[in-house]
């Protein structure tokens, strides 16, 4: 998975009553194989985050 600043992460749920979580990319931290993210969450809290298989990016443009 590579995202860039601005593009959003989608993170799907495997539980039916979970709402799927999305957040905006502010930086791109590590490259390659080690590349991860700060996101800024719909909740407006910020965190690194470490792209797992049931995650996705929808592109901002």
């Amino acid at each position: 998975m590579q995202a860039k600043r601005g593009d959003h992460i989608v993170i799907e749920t495997q539980t039916l009553d979970a709402a799927r979580r999305r957040g905006e990319v502010v930086d791109v931290l590590g490259e390659g194989e080690t590349e991860h993210y700060q996101v800024r969450w719909q909740d407006g809290h910020e965190s690194v985050y470490f792209p797992g298989p049931n995650a996705h990016v929808e592109s901002a443009g």
